[in-house]
């Protein structure tokens, strides 16, 4: 398998988030950093779809460190406002890209999007891999088989 045919399969999936006040600004919108948090719920989502979830990357060796990120803002979201938050696999090959778009729950409206880049380095040394480990192409490689 390699990343051509990861993007045919589309892996995604999703989680919700209701918007709580203490995720909001002193502008009563949900502070920036805190779609970092909402990208994170859904990764682990992502990542427990393909049972390579973090207690699974360290039990095989491996941290996977974010060592890039972007988001883009498009709108605000506000207290109590339902979120639907998707994480899509597009890389595994040399590094872990997972691309996110977070949209209202209630309407589908587009309120941020962005990328995560992880790498994977070994839990003895910490020696960043220049190829992604085989362990990630195979549970990537048995989830798609299993559909």
């Amino acid at each position: 398998m390699d990343n051509a045919k990861l993007q045919q399969h589309a892996i995604a999936a999703e989680c919700f988030v209701e918007v709580p006040f203490f995720d909001l600004d002193p502008m009563h919108i949900v502070w920036h950093g805190n779609y970092v948090k909402y990208f994170e719920q859904a990764r682990c989502e992502l990542l427990r779809k393909i049972q390579y979830d973090y207690p699974q990357m360290k039990a095989s060796g491996y941290y996977w460190p974010i060592v890039d990120m972007r988001l883009k803002y498009i709108k605000p979201a506000k207290f109590g406002d339902k979120l639907l938050c998707v994480a899509t696999f597009k890389e595994f090959e040399n590094r872990l890209k997972i691309d996110y778009v977070i949209q209202s729950a209630s309407s589908g409206e587009k309120l941020c999007k962005g990328y995560t880049v992880q790498v994977a380095v070994t839990t003895t040394d910490f020696e960043m891999q220049l190829v992604s480990p085989p362990i990630l192409g195979q549970q990537l490689h048995q989830f798609i088989q299993a559909q």
